[in-house]
């Protein structure tokens, strides 16, 4: 089963995310207001997932933060259900309507999980599904919790039972046909390797190959990789990205780390696109349009191309302006995806370049960091292209237009905080 897990996530995954304009208080209408735009509009570029975010479970999760205590809708094992005042559909106890829906639409549905036990679920002491003897508090670990979420206690996998409540859940996640799973808190650090291990076990043998999504991915280091790629298709190389500068200046020190490493089926993710309309009921920051500007918001989408990590767009769908919808349809920057040898090649000051192979086509995107435009020329021996010389095409590919070899070199204008991303042929 985890090679159907990773022939699922054989290109980085794409698609559309509720967290970063509905926080954790998104409804069912919200969640298929933005299906139904990916549908028209974004399929068929590739944006295929919808993933409803954290505590589709709280009756009354509250606008801005998480409550101090959690009351989650819970089965008689457990395990969290979806809260019919959000969802409606779900009044029988199953997401299965609204992912039949989604999946009507042309799309993947996904949810996400916190990892471990909930605490009002081992509080009092339910059954465990699958083990006679075991209850969610004999398999709670109550000194491992989550420090930013009160939903869970973590889970102690030594104890009986413990499997058996994670199968339990995935089994259950399997019958709602569900795709896609974002877990969260287990990459905070420390690494949660064991629990991460006992999710991707259940996920098998539930027998759907739902992709597994790690977060969140603060201070994460390489020396998880390969257990990281034994067990997750994507996983999250930073603390949440919002909409901020100087987040995506930090950003890039982790995508040149992670770039060397993208494989298909394992894919380091740079995290969600904080573009269009965000914060509406978001736990950072007012109802707003993104705070990065369009050249900005091409840098991102540069970056994060090159890298290939998961494209996950996290504004409010149907509200996007339009100059941000073009950046996510541009057919000749979505071709990354199917790059090799991805990496940085220089970083001097505030220029940094980065290089690509699509096929026989060789990528360059030039950034400038800096606060104003920039001049730049570049020698096409500095990309690794001194055989190019004069003879060679070169394609700006956000514009499509020409760009003029001369000398061995091209003269490019960078706006402040831009981009220019080259393929030559």
């Amino acid at each position: 089963m985890i090679g159907e897990r990773r022939a699922a996530a054989s290109r980085p995954p794409m698609g559309w995310n509720s967290w970063d304009c509905f926080g954790s208080s998104v409804t069912e209408a919200e969640v298929l207001a933005n299906a139904e735009y990916a549908a028209e509009h974004l399929l068929a570029f590739g944006w295929d997932t919808i993933v409803v975010d954290i505590q589709w479970y709280e009756p009354d999760p509250g606008a801005h933060d998480y409550r101090e205590v959690s009351r989650p809708l819970l089965d008689a094992w457990g395990r969290p259900l979806p809260a019919p005042g959000r969802f409606p559909s779900a009044a029988g106890g199953s997401f299965r309507p609204l992912a039949d829906r989604v999946h009507e639409l042309g799309l993947r549905f996904g949810v996400h999980l916190m990892r471990g036990v909930p605490r009002a679920a081992a509080d009092a002491g339910l059954p465990v599904s699958g083990h006679p003897d075991a209850t969610c508090d004999s398999i709670a670990d109550r000194a491992n919790v989550c420090v930013w979420n009160p939903d869970n206690y973590g889970v102690d996998m030594t104890a009986p039972g413990a499997q058996d409540y994670y199968d339990s859940v995935m089994a259950q996640l399997a019958a709602w046909e569900v795709d896609f799973v974002k877990l969260d808190d287990v990459l905070y650090p420390p690494v949660e390797t064991a629990e991460i291990a006992a999710i991707s076990r259940a996920i098998d043998r539930s027998g759907r190959p739902m992709v597994l999504s790690l977060s969140p991915g603060k201070r994460l280091s390489l020396a998880h990789l390969d257990a990281l790629r034994e067990h997750g298709q994507m996983w999250r190389i930073s603390d949440d990205f919002w909409d901020d500068w100087t987040q995506v200046v930090e950003q890039f020190q982790r995508a040149a780390r992670w770039a060397p490493f993208q494989m298909r089926g394992a894919w380091a993710d740079a995290d969600m696109l904080p573009f269009g309309r965000i914060g509406v009921r978001g736990h950072v920051g007012e109802d707003r349009l993104s705070r990065l500007s369009v050249e900005e918001q091409r840098t991102v989408m540069t970056l994060w191309s090159m890298m290939r990590s998961p494209l996950m767009m996290g504004g409010h769908l149907p509200d996007t302006p339009p100059e941000t919808l073009a950046l996510l349809r541009n057919r000749g920057v979505l071709a990354l995806r199917d790059g090799e040898e991805s990496r940085e090649i220089v970083r001097d000051g505030h220029l940094v370049i980065w290089s690509a192979r699509v096929g026989a086509r060789a990528y360059r995107a030039v950034f400038w960091l800096g606060d104003d435009e920039q001049e730049v020329i570049v020698h096409l021996a500095d990309l690794g292209l001194a055989g190019t010389g004069t003879a060679g095409a070169c394609t700006d590919v956000w514009s499509g237009k020409s760009v003029e070899i001369a000398d061995g070199r091209v003269m490019l204008t960078v706006p402040a905080h831009g981009t220019r991303l080259l393929v030559f042929d």
